[in-house]
Parts: structure tokens; sequence; C-alpha cells
């Protein structure tokens, strides 16, 4: 079960980042052509669900909203806090009840 749970969790991530790399490369091209735009807030909810690295991925490689503030403030916001999330989860599965370490971790 536990290696059914991580296929899926992977597959959720590869498919999140994909989409939300699509998202960002279809913005870029309504904005070349001026047609309607994909807002920052859908943008910023698919980083938010996980599509993070996609996003910044697609801002490096298709140089997509790679000045735009407040946008670029709210992403790596986005990405301190699902990598501090990440840390957090790592420390809980490497110390098993041990509530206290990733209390102490958490409040540094």
């Amino acid at each position: 079960m536990p290696e059914q749970f991580a296929i899926g969790v992977i597959g959720y991530v590869l498919a999140v980042n994909l989409l939300a790399y699509a998202f960002m490369a279809f913005d870029k091209a309504m904005a070349k052509n001026g047609s309607q735009r994909i807002s920052e807030w859908a943008l910023l909810t698919l980083a938010t669900i996980g599509g993070s690295i996609g996003t910044v991925i697609a801002q490096k490689t298709i140089r997509h909203k790679t000045r735009k503030e407040p946008f670029r403030s709210r992403l790596a916001r986005i990405l301190l806090l699902q990598v501090l999330s990440a840390i957090a989860i790592e420390v809980g599965l490497l110390f098993p009840g041990s509530r206290e370490t990733l209390s102490q971790f958490l409040a540094f």
C-alpha cells in the first residue's frame, strides 16, 4: 500500500506540474496574440496545489512572468512554504512519534 501511495503522489506531482507549465505557455501565447489571458490567481493556484516547479521551469524556459510583481514574490513564498512543508514531513517520517522534534524544527 505505501508503494501505491508513493506512485499516486508522484503521478499527481508530475501531472500538476505539467499542467502548470502548459498554463504558463498558453498564457504567454495569449499575451502575444492580445487575447484574453489566464488570471494570475489561476496560475498561482496551480503552483500552490503542487505545480510550483512547473511554473518556475516555465518562467525560466519560456521567459514568462519573470519580472511581474507581485507574481514573482507570491510564487517565491509558495515555493518556500512547500520546501518547508516537505522538510517537516521528512523530519516527521525520519523520527516517527517525535512531535517535539518537529515542533522545535518548525520553531527555528
